[in-house]
């Protein structure tokens, strides 16, 4: 059952068989009762499993418009049980992996739209509300603590400590080191554009609230397996911790000409 080895495979099996005719010279089996025979009902787990998968596949295909017609989905796996498949191994592959690329293309977006939509409304609401400043660039901050006066300020080149928590505008959290209980520390001109400019104006002991627009984000990147779908506004409460500046670089030992 070499059809069961990839995964894309599965996707043209055709165990969802609602509304499909049979096959005019050989009628495709039909149950009317459940199997009580323990390989028979072992063999319709199989095909139950297999086409529980398929059918998931195909509505969320039809979820991005691309439908596929379902009597071409039968006839393929059909065929394929009979070794009378119409079309090569090598040509089903290439078949799948353009379908699976042009539903990720249909997916993100149908999904970034919808982001860019929703995140736009809330960046024009948020703007309004008291106490919070917008950059030239978009990013808009909100200070909710200050720490002690004449605390250090970083630049992009220094490394930072922080406490933080990331938000989805819906509230979903994505990503927390509140959460996992310890402070991260990482190279301010290593991270997505809001924060490289967001922490900057901030010192150590501050608390920030940032709204960070998508293209301050992650843009048009899908990321984390579909947390954080494109084109998504991200909320992010951050603290200060520490500024540690960049390791300087050793200079090479130069070379000593012996005297002669």
């Amino acid at each position: 059952m070499s059809y069961l080895k990839k995964t894309l495979a599965l996707s043209l099996v055709a165990i969802a068989i609602t509304g499909c005719t049979q096959q005019e010279q050989e009628a495709y089996p039909v149950s009317e009762k459940a199997p009580t025979e323990e390989q028979a009902k072992m063999a319709y787990a199989l095909g139950a499993s297999v086409g529980t998968f398929v059918n998931s596949n195909l509505v969320e295909q039809d979820k991005m418009d691309l439908e596929l017609d379902r009597n071409q989905v039968i006839a393929g796996f059909v065929d394929s049980l009979k070794d009378t498949s119409k079309i090569t191994e090598e040509e089903q592959q290439e078949l799948l992996t353009a379908m699976q690329q042009q539903f990720t293309e249909k997916k993100a977006a149908n999904l970034g739209a919808e982001a860019k939509a929703t995140g736009d409304a809330y960046l024009a609401e948020n703007a309004e509300k008291a106490g919070v400043m917008v950059t030239e660039s978009g990013l808009q901050y909100e200070v909710l603590n200050e720490g002690e006066e004449g605390g250090k300020q970083p630049t992009a080149e220094d490394i930072v400590q922080v406490h933080y928590e990331g938000t989805l505008i819906d509230g979903t959290v994505f990503d927390s080191s509140v959460e996992r209980g310890e402070p991260a520390t990482f190279p301010l001109n290593r991270v997505i554009p809001g924060w490289t400019e967001g922490v900057q104006l901030m010192s150590v002991g501050d608390k920030f609230r940032f709204v960070i627009p998508p293209e301050l984000a992650y843009g048009d990147r899908e990321v984390g397996g579909g947390t954080i779908p494109p084109k998504s506004t991200l909320i992010f409460e951050v603290e200060l911790l520490d500024v540690k500046e960049k390791p300087a670089m050793e200079a090479p030992a130069a070379d000593v000409e012996a005297e002669g």
